[in-house]
């Protein structure tokens, strides 16, 4: 006998249930949103604002007042202390914007001071990163524009798949990059023209009827747009991990829409009801199962890392648990019901042919 987390006969009413969904995913938006208008965007990393990130290992337990006192130099201007990894470890991570010390110089600026202001502590200095501020700047445009063009492609193939579109959708994607590239050639700021160029492809999904993709869109915006508002909320830093997350929960939710847009079609064609909330409910409860068992089993992998990973992948592990959970919910409250807005009738047969299995 097969063990089933979802009985076949189950009936929750998602598309019902869309609404309140909505409210809930509006409310975390805008929390986010706001945070992030308040701070004036994302708090950067070194990898995106430049500057250094020096990772020191104690002896023993030292207090971080100390260490600012110790460490308050010409050479370290502008310099945050914070602890760093699990309590036991007596680690600490110093952060400062670029300046025009060289790391050589930085480095010999913490150990004189640690060494003056801690005579009988050792230390040890287990990571030193500098990046420049051209090269920062030149980091965070690329990472907007990786992941305005990600969710580009997936919306092209999302239309040619399941609609059979694939003219409109590449001359759709081949007009918003050139939207992207003039906006560029115009000196306009990247996160201006990634902005345009996704409204302007949400109103494009719309006026084509392009409702696969636009479910798509909307469901990886969304994805994106929460950890991010968390971070914000948080005062967390976002480096190229927390964008390299970002990528890989893109393409985790992809998966768990596909997966339900693909029984959705089968539906459609076996004329299972002339109700398009019917065979969206239907679909989505069909393939609740493999959800929850892919989504269960990747927040375990992923809670291990958070928990057992130490400080450097930390906030790559909390990026991807917070992707997870809003990826998984996103498929099926968001992406799935967008459909119902869409509102053909279905043709029903007097003898349908069954949905594969």
């Amino acid at each position: 006998m097969s063990f089933e987390i979802i009985k076949r006969d189950t009936n929750i009413d998602f598309v019902g249930m869309r609404k309140y969904a909505y409210v809930l995913s509006a409310v975390l938006l805008l929390a986010g949103f706001l945070s992030l208008l308040v701070k004036g965007g994302p708090q950067y990393g070194i990898d995106f604002a430049g500057g250094f990130n020096v990772q020191v290992k104690f002896s023993q337990s030292v207090e971080l007042d100390k260490i600012r006192m110790a460490l308050d130099s010409p050479a370290l201007t502008g310099l945050v202390v914070q602890d760093f990894g699990d309590a036991g470890d007596h680690e600490i991570l110093l952060r400062a914007s670029f300046s025009e010390q060289t790391a050589n110089q930085v480095r010999e600026a913490v150990n004189t001071g640690l060494e003056s202001a801690f005579p009988g502590v050792t230390h040890e200095i287990q990571r030193l990163e500098m990046v420049g501020p051209k090269v920062g700047a030149d980091l965070r445009e690329k990472a907007l524009e990786a992941i305005f063009y990600a969710v580009l492609l997936i919306a092209t193939y999302i239309s040619g798949r399941f609609e059979q579109k694939w003219m409109v959708a590449g001359l759709m994607a081949a007009g918003l990059a050139s939207v992207v590239y003039v906006l560029d050639f115009l000196n306009a700021p990247t996160s201006l023209s990634v902005i345009v160029a996704t409204v302007a492809a949400l109103v494009l999904c719309v006026v084509l009827r392009l409702k696969y993709a636009l479910g798509a869109i909307v469901a990886l915006i969304h994805d994106v747009m929460i950890p991010l508002g968390l971070f914000s909320l948080l005062n967390k830093d976002v480096d190229l991990t927390i964008i390299a997350a970002l990528l890989t929960i893109v393409g985790y939710s992809l998966n768990d829409t596909i997966i339900i847009y693909d029984r959705i079609r089968e539906n459609i064609r076996a004329k299972v009801s002339p109700s398009l909330d019917v065979v969206i409910n239907k679909s989505v409860n069909q393939t609740m199962s493999r959800t929850l068992i892919t989504a269960g089993t990747t927040f375990v992998a992923v809670f291990s890392l958070y928990v057992f990973g130490g400080g450097v992948i930390h906030d790559f592990a909390l990026t991807m648990l917070v992707g997870v959970v809003a990826g998984t919910y996103s498929s099926v409250f968001v992406g799935a019901p967008i459909l119902a807005f869409f509102k053909p009738r279905i043709d029903v047969d007097e003898h349908p042919a069954p949905a594969t299995a």
